[in-house]
C-alpha cells in the first residue's frame, strides 16, 4: 500500500516497486526528483533547445550560403557585418553584398534569413543589407584568398 500523500506517479511506482518491478521503467516522464516531465512547460521537455542560439552555430548556417558567382561563402567573402543574438532566440543580421548592382542582391538575405532559421534556438532572423561601409576585397577572410587565388 502506497504511502499517504503521493502523487499519481508516485504511487504507481510505489505499488510496482512493492511487487519488484523497477519503478522507473514503467511510469514515462516520471524523474526521480520527483519532477513530472510529461507536464513540464521547459523548451527542455517540449523538444526544443533551451536559451538563445549560438554564435558559432549562427555562423555555420551563414556559411553555406554562397554567392553563385564566387565559389566561397559570404561568411568568408567577408560581407556579414553584424550577428546580433537576442535571449529570447531573435538574430539580427547586418550584410552587404560586392557590389550595389549584384545580381543576388535579392535572394542572398532571403537565403541567409533562412538557413540561420533553421538553427536550433533561433525563433526569427531579421537581415539588413547595409552598404556602409562599402565591401572590398580586405574583408575577405585567408581562406577564401586562397580559394579564390588572390594571394
Amino acid at each position: 500500500m502506497p504511502p499517504q500523500g503521493d502523487t499519481p506517479a508516485e504511487a504507481v511506482l510505489h505499488a510496482e516497486h512493492d511487487q519488484g518491478e523497477d519503478p522507473t521503467a514503467k511510469v514515462e516522464g516520471w524523474t526521480p526528483d520527483g519532477d513530472d516531465a510529461t507536464q513540464s512547460s521547459t523548451p527542455e521537455a517540449a523538444g526544443k533547445v533551451a536559451g538563445p542560439a549560438s554564435e558559432d552555430a549562427v555562423i555555420e548556417a551563414i556559411a553555406t550560403v554562397h554567392d553563385p558567382e564566387i565559389p566561397v561563402n559570404i561568411y568568408e567573402l567577408g560581407l556579414i557585418y553584424a550577428i546580433d543574438l537576442y535571449d529570447d532566440g531573435r538574430v539580427r543580421i547586418e550584410m552587404t553584398l560586392t557590389a550595389p548592382n549584384c545580381p543576388s542582391a535579392q535572394e542572398l538575405p532571403i537565403q541567409v534569413k533562412d538557413a540561420v532559421e533553421k538553427v536550433p534556438g533561433v525563433q526569427s532572423a531579421e537581415v539588413e543589407v547595409v552598404w556602409d561601409p562599402p565591401w572590398d576585397m580586405s574583408r575577405m577572410s585567408d581562406e577564401a584568398r586562397l580559394a579564390l587565388n588572390m594571394f
